[in-house]
Parts: structure tokens; sequence; C-alpha cells
């Protein structure tokens, strides 16, 4: 006997179309939904910095850190070649300018001061005897021109006794006239040796200033010859620390050579290094400070070095005032460079906001504090610890400046 099948529902039949246009509409649900209702997440106030706008100080200052060198670092140079034979400081010492640190031997340089003595002392023979020898000159040449004077004298009266024996009548003209010729005659030679003696004397007080000149020369010569044997000697320039000696015994050190280091402990600066987007602002003279065992300290800027390495500068600072009781060379301290005077602004403190939304938006909480939405706002100035809010909040507002890295792109959160 055969059964009657009863249909199936036509629901059945499609059930699997229903399911897949059922999906299909919540998924256009979900779209529209996420498109026209903001997304949301609910926060835990207590977990995030939540602070408020503030009208109040702002001065825009670098924040890096320092540190401690001496004020100034001297090379030590070898002034003359030689061995080590003795050093006299160690490394660490605290010198008084002048003080030995080593002392150097070299046996090629004191023979060649003693054949520079040996030298000066021939020359000093050859100078006195020159010396001598313009001395008897010299009176030969006073005795020729007094002779001279005496002969002219001589003719003189001759000539006057002819004229008159002429007058009288014992001499002739003509003897009165061989007389006046030889008198021209002894007088035009005369005046020719008078000028060649001026001549030699002239002569002779220009080789006795060579003669002085050469000596004095030859002294200088000697003199430095001799300071050489000072330069075997290895003094600190300035009072200070001897901070490196790069030498030991027995070592052969060249001329110039570069043995050490001393640095001068009168003074202490602060160096650093700032980022390149500082270096149009940052110029000597610049006040700054640092706070160290609840107190402040001075500086200002003495040093800017122009040339930008890996995206720095490097900046040199001295005390302007008191150093720190306890400073050290290569202790660290927090240094802050003022860039310009404290001036009213709106502010906020800084947070991780800044990293993640580029300073562009923020979320500001609705006059309840139950939502915070984001809100698009404009930085301007900023220092280590605020940023200036030049628009899009207002003094009073209640902002979240920390977790943007959980928060992602909600565009809204619910406070609890």
């Amino acid at each position: 006997m055969d059964i009657q099948l009863k249909p199936k529902p036509w629901y059945i039949k499609y059930r699997y179309y229903i399911m897949a246009g059922v999906a299909f509409l919540a998924f256009v649900v979900y779209v529209i939904t996420l498109i026209v209702c903001p997304r949301q997440l609910n926060i835990d106030a207590e977990e995030y910095k939540i602070v408020e706008v503030e009208n109040g100080h702002f001065m825009e200052y670098v924040d890096v850190e320092g540190v401690t060198q001496p004020i100034l670092t001297l090379q030590i140079n070898a002034m003359e070649s030689g061995f080590v034979s003795r050093i006299v400081a160690e490394e660490g010492a605290i010198l008084n300018e002048g003080d030995t640190i080593l002392v150097l031997t070299n046996p090629e340089l004191l023979r060649s001061i003693e054949d520079e003595r040996d030298s000066w002392q021939n020359s000093q023979r050859n100078y006195r005897e020159q010396e001598i020898e313009m001395e008897q000159k010299s009176i030969t040449l006073r005795q020729q021109a007094l002779d001279a004077s005496h002969q002219m004298a001589s003719l003189d009266k001759s000539l006057k006794q002819s004229r008159e024996e002429y007058r009288m009548g014992i001499k002739s003209k003509a003897e009165l006239e061989v007389a006046e010729e030889d008198y021209e005659y002894q007088k035009q030679k005369t005046q020719l040796q008078m000028q060649s003696l001026r001549h030699d004397s002239i002569a002779t007080r220009l080789r006795r200033e060579m003669v002085v000149a050469n000596r004095e020369a030859e002294n200088k010569k000697l003199s430095r010859a001799n300071n050489r044997t000072n330069g075997l000697v290895v003094r600190a320039p300035i009072s200070g620390q001897l901070s490196y000696l790069a030498v030991t015994p027995g070592q052969q050190v060249s001329m110039g050579m570069s043995i050490g280091q001393i640095k001068d402990l009168s003074q202490y600066k602060v160096h650093t290094s700032l980022n390149e987007y500082y270096i149009d602002r940052i110029t000597a003279g610049l006040p700054a400070k640092i706070s160290y065992q609840d107190k402040t300290f001075p500086l200002s800027i003495s040093r800017v070095v122009p040339e930008v390495k890996e995206r720095s500068f490097d900046v040199d600072l001295v005390f302007s005032g008191q150093n720190p009781s306890n400073i050290r060379l290569g202790k660290s301290y927090r240094v802050q460079i003022e860039l310009g005077k404290p001036e009213r602004a709106i502010i906020i403190p800084r947070g991780d906001f800044y990293q993640h939304t580029g300073g562009k938006w923020i979320y500001r909480l609705s006059s309840d504090g139950k939502k915070a939405t984001k809100v698009e706002i404009e930085i301007g100035r900023q220092n280590p610890q605020h940023y200036e809010i030049v628009g899009g909040l207002n003094e009073g507002d209640r902002v979240i400046v920390s977790g943007y890295d959980k928060f992602g792109d909600i565009e809204e959160l619910i406070i609890k």
C-alpha cells in the first residue's frame, strides 16, 4: 500500500538562501551603523592621564644632558728630541706651572751645543782682534789728521812771512809767487788728505758697528743653543691636572711629538650636543641652568660649534656663578637652555598623544566627563614639560594625553 508523502514547507527548501540573505542584511546594517554611528571604546579614567587646559606661564627651553669638562685642555709636546731619562710626574698628578714632568737626554744635542760654544769663542777672539786693529787704525788716522793740520798751519805762517818779506823788499815777487804756488799745492794736498782721513774714519766706524752687530748675533746664537738644553726638561705649561702621559722610560721622543695632556681645573665647562633643529636659535651668551641637590646653578653658552654631525651640533657652557660643591670631571647634569622669556599661553602637559597624532588632534572630554571625542588642535611652541596650544582648545577644557597606542582610530571614548 503506498504512503502519501506530505510536501515540505517552502522555507525548508530555500533555507540556505534565506540564511545567506539574513547574513548579508546583517552585514549591511553593521556597515551602515559604522558609517552613521561613531565607533566607541569603554575606558577606565584611572588608567589614563586626564589634564586640564591652562592659561599659564610658558617658556621655551631645551632640556639636554651635559657632561662636565675642564675649561681648557692643553697638549704637551716635546720641544727637543731625545730619550726619556726620568719621569717625574705621574698621570693624575696636580701640577703648578713650570713643574717638571719628565727629563730627556740627547748626547748629540749636547755635542752640538759644545761645538757652538767653541765656534763662539773663536768668533769672539776674531772680533777682538778686529777691534784692536781698528783701534790702532783709529789712532793712526788721528795722528795723520793732527800732522795734516799742523802742516797747514806751518804753510800758512810761511806764506804770511814770505809776503811780509816781499813787502819789506827782502824777497822778490818771483820768490813770493813760488811760495804762493807751494802753499796752494800743499793746501790742496792737505785737503785731499783730510778728505781721505774722513772716509777712512767713516769706514772704520761702520766696520766697528758691523763687528758689534756680528758679536750680538753670535751671542744670541749661543744663547739659543744653550736654551735648547732647557727643552730636554718637559715642564707643565699651566697649572692643572696631568691627565695623560704617553711615554715610558727609555722611549725615544721626537721633536714636536705629543707626549701628554694637562687640564686646567681652575674653572669647568659643561659640554652637550643639541639637535640640528635648534642651530639657528642657539648663540653665545644665551642663559641656561642646572638643578642639582635642590639648588639652581646658572650658566651661559660660551661656544657654539656650527658644524652639524649626525644631525646634532656641539655647545659649551660655563658657570656664570657658583659651581656645584662636588663637581667632578665627567659628571652628567640636566641642562636647561632658555630660548626666550616666560609668556602667558594656553598650555597642556606633554604626553604620548603627540607621537600618535602628530599633534593634529586630541580627545577632549565632554562637560559631564562621561565621554571624550576627537577634536582638531594646533600646537605652537613646546618645551620638555608643555605644549603651547594655539587653536582647538580653550582654558578649562579637559583632555586625555596618554594611552593613545590603545585607542587606534576610535572616534569616541566612553569613560567609566
